[in-house]
């Protein structure tokens, strides 16, 4: 671990004013530090060598008083200035996080652990306090006090400036050799933290899940294991940090006693005057205590270090490109021989898929799970980009495909704000209704979010809430049924009314009659737009003008013709168990 890393500056831009405000005040501390030891001297040589009462040292003693009270002015300041560095770096780096995960997409997302991703944009960034209230602070009065005071010194006594300047090193030293042990042990208690929160969110997450099969047990005795390791590793990092605290105090004091001793033999032989004594023992403990507080600050900093680093490593994440050309304004949609590959799969996600939407028309894309037909939505969203093939936007009408512009070549912001996307599980956050709906278009009044409340069939439970559109969901829209959240993310769509929609499976997990109401919602949603869905339920097949089959290894092309009657609707895992539990009754 760096002192200071270089992606700090680069990254949180309040870290450098930050730097140049602690050596600032460093300096001015620095200075204070030598006033304070010679007017100490000046005292105390008046008092006892030369007799002088405290009328007669009045003058030296305000002067004290005043040092004493800038001192902790600037001990203050410095304190105000990293809080506040502390809390603007913070801000700005879990923007910068966030910003990043969005723009790497669903496909970077879903190879992440949800619970170190939150560990690490909460208590990582938290961890961070420590390494800008203590321990650069700190690592500013290091650089400025030695200096400053080896310079008063060595023009006081060189053989004391001598002994400092030999022995001083030995503390970066050692320091040196003490961090390299802390940080693979820091390193492996941040991973098992990050472990362990992301173990715990799964859990938690699928605590119904686990209750029906009689897994929670297990799962809590996971939980156990993992904490009590994680509180081993803290302790021995602990261990490690009082130790080199010791090791640092230990060798400090020895260096401080090889001075007083030096001056001890040279005023005993009138080889130094009293006051130069004083001023050089009074001098000698402060050139050593920035470094030795440097040691013993790193550690409380090492966490704030340790996820630092892995938020740069998400940070440095190459986001995939966009291409700077206009959106067509042509609302159609060509697959061109689409192959998708991802880099940790030994097998296609998609082979071989070519077919065309034309402006207007609503297509059913409906196959066998894992097939793929979310990842071909994925890649006309621009989160995966096609291993072979192209998809080719506007200029598609009647020509199957020819014309039109490459997606990869466009603006995929632009691209993005013409689509409105309804994904299978719909997220809702805790916030109102109201507020909820108008993540499509935040600008939108009232009338305009009961509009689309109304064209999405939701008003009516919305209405009969105590609230209603006021009214405060949960995380994830906790309170509401399955069917309520879906009408609720279709109101979205109705809200955004853009060209282009993409349903995701919309009617997914919704009892008979709720999925007629959803039904009825996307055929009013379809209404003049571009549509692709993807569909499992037959219900669905009466809202689209021509269904596509992907049929994977069954034919090379990917996609052949179907005839709705011959479709069934797909047996989700449990309901496969259920039947063959009556089958064997």
């Amino acid at each position: 671990m760096k002192p200071i890393d270089p992606r700090l500056l680069r990254y949180a831009r309040a870290t450098r004013l930050f730097l140049v405000a602690v050596v600032g005040l460093g300096a001015v501390g620095a200075g204070l530090v030598i006033a304070q030891a010679m007017l100490i001297a000046e005292v105390v040589v008046g008092a006892f060598q030369h007799g002088h009462s405290v009328s007669e040292l009045r003058t030296p003693l305000a002067l004290l008083a005043g040092v004493a009270v800038g001192r902790a002015l600037v001990s203050w300041l410095t304190e105000l200035a990293a809080h506040r560095a502390s809390a603007a770096v913070k801000s700005e780096l879990r923007g910068r996080l966030l910003d990043r995960a969005v723009a790497l997409g669903p496909g970077w997302l879903s190879g992440q652990r949800t619970g170190s991703l939150v560990t690490l944009a909460t208590r990582g960034v938290d961890a961070l306090d420590d390494y800008f209230s203590r321990y650069l602070p700190q690592l500013g009065l290091a650089v400025v006090v030695p200096v400053a005071v080896l310079a008063r010194i060595v023009t006081e006594d060189w053989v004391s400036a001598a002994i400092i300047v030999g022995t001083l090193p030995l503390i970066p030293l050692f320091m040196v050799l003490i961090g390299w042990a802390t940080q693979s042990r820091t390193d492996r208690q941040w991973r098992l933290l990050s472990r362990l929160s992301g173990h715990f969110l799964d859990v938690v997450a699928g605590l119904p899940t686990l209750k029906v099969f009689g897994r929670a047990k297990a799962q809590a005795e996971s939980i156990r294991r993992i904490t009590s390791e994680y509180r081993q590793a803290t302790m021995r990092t602990l261990r490690i940090a009082f130790l080199s605290s010791f090791a640092l105090e230990l060798l400090a004091t020895l260096s401080v006693a090889l001075v007083a001793v030096t001056i001890g033999m040279r005023l005993v032989h009138g080889d130094m005057d009293l006051y130069t004594g004083l001023v050089i023992l009074v001098l000698a403990p402060e050139a050593y205590l920035p470094l030795r507080q440097v040691g013993a600050q790193f550690h409380a900093a090492a966490e704030g270090l340790a996820a630092a680093e892995e938020i740069f490593a998400v940070l440095e994440t190459p986001v995939p490109a966009s291409g700077a050309g206009a959106v067509p304004s042509d609302a159609s949609l060509a697959f061109e021989g689409v192959t998708v590959r991802y880099p940790d799969r030994s097998a296609d996600a998609v082979t071989d898929v070519s077919f065309t939407v034309e402006p207007g028309e609503t297509v059913a894309l409906v196959g066998p799970s894992g097939v793929g037909k979310s990842t071909l939505l994925n890649v006309l969203l621009g989160f995966v980009r096609p291993t072979e093939g192209r998809v080719r936007v506007g200029g598609a009408g009647g020509n199957g495909g020819v014309g039109g512009v490459d997606l990869a070549d466009v603006d995929l912001e632009e691209w993005r704000s013409r689509i409105a996307w309804v994904p299978q599980r719909p997220h809702l956050y805790a916030g109102t209704i109201a507020e909820n709906v108008r993540l499509a278009r935040p600008d939108a009044d009232d009338d305009a979010v009961r509009r689309a409340l109304r064209d999405a069939g939701a008003l009516e439970f919305v209405d009969a809430l105590p609230e209603g559109a006021g009214t405060v969901l949960g995380e994830d829209g906790a309170g509401l049924s399955a069917g309520q959240r879906q009408r609720l993310a279709l109101a979205r769509a109705f809200l955004a009314d853009r060209p282009v929609l993409l349903l995701d499976e919309p009617t997914a997990a919704l009892d008979g009659a709720t999925e007629a109401e959803v039904v009825a919602a996307v055929r009013r949603l379809s209404e003049g737009r571009t549509v692709l869905l993807v569909v499992h339920r037959p219900a669905l097949l009466s809202a689209a003008d021509r269904v596509v089959r992907l049929s994977g290894s069954e034919a090379p092309r990917g996609l052949r013709p179907l005839d709705p009657q011959n479709l069934r609707p797909p047996t989700t895992r449990l309901g496969q168990l259920e039947s063959e539990a009556i089958d064997r009754l």
